[in-house]
């Protein structure tokens, strides 16, 4: 039975990066590069997949996780000794195998099912993934005879002049018959500038073999981008982010400026939201429709429900409920749960806790460890005081309340239904239902005192 297999490359360092942090595990639009590889090949309904790790093995391993086979290559002796590695894997199945590289994130599975497609019908050994480009610098050339047929793959550090100025490039993604590929990987030397064994090697021995040598041409260069520094993970970038918006626009989204916003590529958005500049919406983020979002805000693996407006604010790990609004200049923080209809103004942090239908904290207010019921009023400048030193303790205000301005509630705490805290008060006890807790001294004031002042004015 033929099968459908890739093999992804993932075992060199990166020195280019500069960086302590493995290359194919930086980050670009919430994702790793090797995660974004395997994410379109998964699209691409393979059979199966091995990566090829090396350098920081177990640190691929665990952001990959068991979505993938590994084979590891101790040795960093080139690309065709790092394929050779998967052979225990994968030399025995009939099929075609697929390698891409793990520093490649803009590949799509379009592009993977298009290369496939046309490995199949051209009947062919391998199939080559090009593109053309006016600057083919750091590329392997594609070299063609007078018919256009290929006749082999050129390194940059091997190119003769002639050879330089090519401007088909390969983009280091082929499709193999399977066993051809192990069969010729056995015969590859290490007989090059780099002393390294080239997978692009394979190509001549096949040709010499009479085997069918085929090259598919695909139309978006950008897409075979390889990051190796900072400056090409910023364009790579900048791409993915100009793709990602693209898409959310065609699904109705509306951006008032969409070069500077900024979107992972798990966000899922509902029609109808508009999205100010600045906006930042990372991990698993979730956004119903018809929502707001204001400018510079920056929400990270949450979810607002529909009709949410989020003003110049942070919202992390938490869930808006429907018709809630939040901010300007207010904070979220992880396990906040705001109900429907609830708005928090200027200034409020709320953290691990859960506010109420209908519920209002207007402004300069620290919500932190509680459960506010509906439709309570808390006043400015209101603390929830929910450390001691040691530990955290929960306060509980039930529904209908009413939070007078700048009043402390020490935990742990309950406060009733239908109950009253006046303005200034400090409270370590509880309130039962219906009442009015006050506890603030009582106002002295002292007749003729201005003019006992050595700075009064008459």
């Amino acid at each position: 039975m033929a099968t459908k297999n890739t093999i992804i490359l993932a075992a060199g360092k990166g020195t280019r990066m500069k960086s302590k942090l493995y290359k194919v595990l930086h980050r670009l639009c919430g994702k790793t590069m090797v995660d974004h590889v395997l994410t379109e090949v998964e699209k691409a309904n393979i059979d199966n997949v091995v990566t090829i790790v090396g350098h920081g093995a177990e640190a691929v391993e665990e952001n990959l996780g068991d979505r993938t086979k590994y084979a590891v290559q101790e040795e960093q002796l080139g690309t065709g000794h790092a394929v050779l590695q998967a052979e225990d894997l994968l030399g025995n199945l009939e099929g075609t195998t697929m390698v891409v590289s793990g520093d490649t994130p803009l590949f799509t599975a379009h592009t993977f099912d298009n290369l496939f497609a046309y490995h199949q019908n051209k009947k062919a050994a391998v199939t080559i993934l090009t593109s053309q480009t006016d600057n083919p610098t750091g590329y392997g050339r594609i070299v063609r005879n007078d018919l256009g047929i290929v006749e082999r793959i050129v390194e940059q550090k091997d190119a003769t002049p002639e050879e330089q100025a090519i401007t088909e490039i390969n983009t280091g993604v082929y499709a193999f018959d399977n066993k051809s590929l192990f069969a010729a990987l056995h015969e590859i030397s290490n007989d090059n500038a780099q002393g390294e064994y080239y997978l692009t090697d394979v190509i001549e021995i096949l040709k010499k073999q009479g085997k069918t040598i085929a090259a598919f041409k695909m139309d978006n260069f950008y897409e075979s981008m390889g990051v190796n520094d900072r400056v090409a993970l910023s364009k790579a970038t900048k791409i993915m982010q100009q793709r990602i918006n693209e898409s959310h626009m065609k699904d109705g989204i509306s951006f008032v400026d969409p070069d500077s916003t900024y979107i992972d590529v798990d966000v899922k958005i509902g029609a109808d939201t508009v999205i100010e500049p600045g906006v930042q919406l990372k991990g698993q983020t979730v956004i119903g429709e018809g929502c707001y979002l204001g400018a510079h805000s920056e929400i990270v693996d949450s979810t607002l429900h529909d009709n949410v407006k989020v003003t110049s604010s942070m919202i992390e790990n938490s869930e808006m409920m429907t018709g809630s609004d939040i901010g300007p200049n207010s904070h979220l923080r992880p396990d906040s749960l705001i109900g429907e209809g609830v708005h928090l103004g200027n200034f409020v942090e709320v953290k691990k806790s859960t506010i109420g239908a209908g519920t209002k904290v207007g402004h300069l207010t620290y919500v932190g460890n509680a459960k506010l019921g509906k439709n309570i009023n808390v006043g400015c400048g209101v603390v929830f005081v929910n450390y001691d030193g040691a530990k955290k303790h929960e306060t509980v205000v039930g529904d209908d309340s009413f939070i007078g301005s700048n009043s402390n509630l020490i935990a742990p705490l309950n406060v009733a239904d239908h109950s009253f805290i006046a303005a200034g008060s400090t409270i370590n006890k509880d309130v039962e239902k219906y009442d009015m807790a006050i506890a603030r001294e009582r106002q002295t004031n002292k007749p003729g005192y201005y003019k006992k002042l050595p700075y009064q004015k008459d």
